[in-house]
């Protein structure tokens, strides 16, 4: 099986070889993407040949840096629908969370659901916020219409994930935005899984705060984003002081610099920064509606595959978007994931920092494959290989 001509681009990606050069059937991008050249390039020159560090230096350097700083900061905020003084660059989509969770001015009730991550559930209880949780429907998406009924005027946020990063099923991100402003609170999405795959226009959505992270998007660890509405992020204190997010320091008093420099305290990732707006303009000269098409073709595909066995239990809607989550039986995940490792071939394999979606679901964990622009046909094919020789082990 090989993959469609039109959609081959495998080859931007020097991970995807083994060390001894063999093909590396990457399937755990939901975890963290594979990097294309051009993003490793681009931090390469900014750690090297252009590197100064941004807004505190008056030689050229500097002053250049912090301009090609700032506009990685327009990059990526054109790249969910905004303006750079609703992009806040953080850690990641965790770090983004943290900070409304304990910067938004009126902690009180948040509703979440059954599926979020852990990142999406932890910071809200450091914050004390007291949560509530909204079911699943049967096939596994969030119930809006249970979330309708237990809103209340006592919640001041509802925090969901666009897009599970178990079952891969997608929020209506449209409605959620309507029923949370309909009981007076704010909607903040986790949009983790969902900017790799899905075009977004986080103000068009209706929402107040979309979070994500570039390592899932093609892009460096160690940062994310959080767009947010510019009355929201004005109204905010600071999440953490130091340099850079002051606008006049003295021993009696100190005053802030507006958003989004008042949540940037220290010295930022600058070369993040750069492989974040080098990935997000990568993603988009390939099209996000190319990329949804591919993995939903590819997710088809499996899904099609493994429903024809019967010793698979397969989890989550039909149409997911980039993610299979499935349970092979008699087999634990983590012993699939390492018999599939020995074939060159990677998949998740445990909780996937869900655990209440486990509890839920009935399992201790799940095997899980995450395809990206990069994966093809023979990736499906080498999992299904695996699968068949790990059941001979366990026969």
């Amino acid at each position: 099986m090989n993959a469609p001509a039109h959609f081959s681009h495998a080859g931007d990606f020097p991970g995807l070889r083994t060390r001894d050069g063999k093909p590396w059937h990457y399937l755990d991008t939901a975890a963290t993407a594979q990097k294309p050249r051009i993003v490793i390039e681009a931090m390469a020159r900014a750690l090297g040949e252009d590197y100064a560090t941004v807004h505190r230096g008056v030689y050229s350097r500097s002053a250049e840096m912090t301009l090609a700083y700032e506009a990685a900061r327009r990059t990526v905020a054109a790249f969910v629908g905004g303006r750079e003084d609703e992009i806040v660059f953080t850690r990641g989509a965790t770090e983004a969370i943290n900070l409304v969770a304990q910067s938004y001015p009126k902690k009180a009730r948040v509703l979440l659901s059954t599926l979020e991550h852990h990142s999406n559930i932890v910071p809200w209880q450091l914050a004390g916020w007291q949560v509530d949780v909204c079911p699943l429907t049967k096939d596994g998406r969030i119930d809006l219409d249970a979330a309708q009924a237990m809103l209340t005027e006592e919640h001041e946020m509802v925090a969901l994930a666009h897009v599970s990063n178990v079952l891969g099923s997608e929020l209506d991100v449209a409605r959620a935005a309507e029923l949370a402003h309909g009981a007076g609170a704010k909607l903040l999405v986790d949009g983790c899984q969902a900017v790799p795959r899905l075009s977004v226009d986080a103000a068009a959505l209706g929402c107040d705060f979309y979070v994500f992270s570039a390592h899932k998007l093609y892009g460096p660890t160690g940062i994310g984003a959080l767009w947010g509405r510019a009355d929201l992020l004005g109204a905010m204190p600071p999440y953490q002081g130091g340099g850079s997010m002051i606008d006049k320091v003295t021993f009696a008093r100190t005053t802030y610099a507006p958003p989004p420099q008042r949540f940037e305290a220290g010295t930022p990732a600058i070369t993040e920064a750069i492989g974040f707006a080098s990935a997000c303009d990568y993603v988009s000269d390939i099209g996000l509606a190319s990329i949804e098409s591919h993995e939903r073709e590819l997710v088809a595909k499996l899904r099609e595959t493994l429903r024809k066995r019967n010793d698979v239990t397969l989890f989550g809607p039909e149409e997911s978007a980039g993610i299979v989550s499935f349970a092979l039986d008699g087999v634990h995940p983590h012993d699939l994931g390492t018999i599939l490792d020995e074939q060159d071939v990677a998949i998740r394999a445990g909780h996937h920092c869900a655990q209440p979606l486990m509890e839920h679901l009935g399992v201790p964990a799940t095997a899980r494959a995450s395809f990206g622009l990069y994966s093809d046909v023979d990736d499906i094919a080498a999992l299904i290989d695996g699968i068949e020789r790990t059941k001979k082990i366990f026969a």
